[in-house]
């Protein structure tokens, strides 16, 4: 088969859209070398994965080439994208990332698009008026248009229907999954030359996720009050809400206890987790929640939210919590320092349910969708 993808993410976004693209692709590669995937971006980057696209055989990468496009590149991705397709006479064009152009029907093949998730409709105070009316444009239209819709999460294919009226039967589940990477054991010397690297501390929580309001990451902060002292690390870009967590921590005298690290290489990432006590990601509403399997396959305890997807993402033996009850979650973080044996039975069990997030698994379900 020749298949399509709207890679921009997979090149530009380092963080959730993007993992989701880069892991997809990389795992339709290795499992299903026999198809022809066509890569389409707005721009190239420096970075691994596009390093890796750039030597293998079977896969075509498109961006803009003339100068109105080069100078219109959105445009291009909404509108030029389709001719491309029919050029090269593609048989399934898959947007990897919420949208489908706007003359997708033009293209006769099978058109796929993965939605994440409906935040912006559930919680349209987080998101700026006209950042909500682009989204909700493109998504809608990419939904109605798709021949199938693949859901990131029960919650998210309940949203789909519930706003945007789309029947069951062309909605299709299949979850996320991270990088195999979080699956592997690290050699002692591995684990120290990244704990070297970032000067981390002997034991830590961890957060990882964009430092903004939805995801919450001043509750954690406001726990440290009576959690003993154990050091946060925090990974995550941050948003103008990083102002109200540095203010938190001037004024209670925490900001020993947080460390915030700055241009992580994804490379390190799986042994960040590996070494942390327990994850914490009390965040109020996900489509899904990478950074929860990347802990699990990493065999570190999570706490997480309690409703919404997270049970699907976290399993049976994760602690899920209030988000907003700091009182809360001090009393599991400092149940869990106490008990080794429960952060082992968590982690143990953890692992197990999260092989269900296998890259191997999650892909052979999404090419059973392109065969069918």
């Amino acid at each position: 088969m020749n298949i399509g993808f709207d890679a921009k993410r997979a090149y530009l976004n380092n963080s959730g859209l993007g993992n989701y693209a880069r892991t997809l692709i990389k795992s339709l590669d290795e499992y299903y070398p026999e198809n022809n995937y066509h890569l389409f971006t707005t721009r190239l980057s420096e970075n691994d994965f596009s390093r890796q696209m750039d030597s293998l055989k079977n896969i075509s990468i498109h961006e803009p080439v003339s100068f109105i496009d080069k100078k219109l590149r959105s445009r291009w991705r909404s509108f030029g994208i389709t001719n491309v397709l029919k050029e090269q006479s593609l048989d399934i064009y898959h947007g990897l990332s919420n949208e489908l152009p706007f003359n997708i029907n033009e293209f006769k093949g099978k058109k796929i698009v993965t939605i994440h998730d409906l935040i912006f409709v559930r919680f349209p105070k987080l998101y700026p008026y006209l950042d909500r009316k682009i989204y909700n444009k493109k998504f809608r239209h990419a939904c109605d248009v798709a021949d199938t819709i693949i859901s990131i999460s029960e919650e998210t294919k309940k949203d789909i229907e519930k706003f945007y009226f789309i029947p069951d039967n062309k909605i299709k589940v299949i979850y996320q999954s991270c990088d195999e990477a979080f699956y592997s054991a690290y050699s002692e010397d591995d684990l120290k030359a990244v704990v070297e690297k970032y000067l981390l501390p002997q034991k830590y929580l961890l957060y990882v996720g964009t430092i903004e309001e939805r995801k919450n990451l001043l509750t954690i902060v406001k726990s440290l009050l009576q959690v003993k002292d154990i050091p946060l690390v925090v990974i995550g870009k941050k948003k103008s809400y990083f102002e109200k967590v540095k203010d938190f921590l001037e004024k209670n005298n925490l900001k020993h206890r947080v460390i915030f690290l700055q241009n992580v290489d994804n490379a390190d990432l799986p042994v960040i987790y590996q070494k942390a006590e327990v994850f914490i990601f009390p965040s109020l509403f996900e489509g899904f929640g990478i950074p929860i399997i990347e802990a699990l396959t990493s065999k570190t305890p999570v706490i997480t939210s309690k409703g919404g997807c997270f049970p699907e993402a976290g399993g049976p033996d994760t602690i899920y919590i209030d988000p907003l009850n700091e009182n809360e979650l001090a009393g599991h973080i400092n149940n869990l320092l106490s008990s080794s044996s429960l952060r082992k039975e968590m982690s143990e069990k953890g692992f197990e349910y999260a092989k269900r997030f296998h890259p191997k698994a999650v892909t052979a379900q999404v090419m059973d969708i392109y065969k069918s």
